[in-house]
């Protein structure tokens, strides 16, 4: 049974820099999962954390596994204003496909959140890359919104706080600032 948490609210789940910069108003954020999607650095970034030159790279969702991240619930009355903001910054070169998806938060409720996935026919879509080509394209990348090392360190962090652990942001996040990481949380 999917809740409605008001009439008219939207709910948004935020799986990379949503996560540390909403940059929308929200009523409340609440731990949740998504089934049928896994966080993957599978997006050349051309305007955010690189260019077409010097592509960076981003995260998506791609198919298969599950995702934990945020769902934020945004008022009714934001929330027009809310997708606006985020189509302008999320589908900048029309990378991932806007989908409205059942999560499950972290209180048993599911609710029907927005969700952007990669879209896997688009130019941009990277896929999956070797650990060696992940380090250098995100080590290149510089774009509109900052460093790409600075994404990729500022959600590692984030994610480490709220419990989730990323191999693949763990990995990266070590290369580029060795010492200054955490370890995987124990079991």
């Amino acid at each position: 049974m999917i809740a409605d948490a008001g009439a008219g609210d939207l709910w948004v789940f935020g799986y990379g820099s949503l996560i540390w910069r909403p940059g929308f108003p929200f009523e409340e954020s609440v731990a949740a999962k998504l089934n049928g999607y896994h966080r993957s650095l599978c997006v050349f970034s051309h305007v955010h954390r690189g260019t077409p030159e010097r592509p960076g790279l981003v995260l998506g969702l791609d198919r298969g596994g599950t995702c934990r991240g945020l769902a934020f619930r945004v008022a009714a009355d934001h929330a027009d204003q809310t997708i606006a903001y985020l189509r302008e910054r999320e589908q900048a070169t029309a990378v991932y496909l806007e989908r409205h998806l059942p999560v499950t938060l972290e209180d048993g409720r599911k609710v029907k959140a927005l969700v952007y996935v990669a879209d896997r026919k688009h130019l941009q879509y990277a896929g999956r890359l070797p650990a060696a080509e992940l380090l250098k394209l995100v080590r290149q990348g510089r774009g509109s919104s900052g460093e790409n090392p600075d994404y990729v360190l500022r959600t590692h962090d984030h994610l480490h706080k709220m419990g989730i652990f990323d191999p693949v942001l763990a990995q990266l996040a070590e290369e580029l600032a060795p010492g200054l990481t955490h370890p995987r949380p124990p079991l």
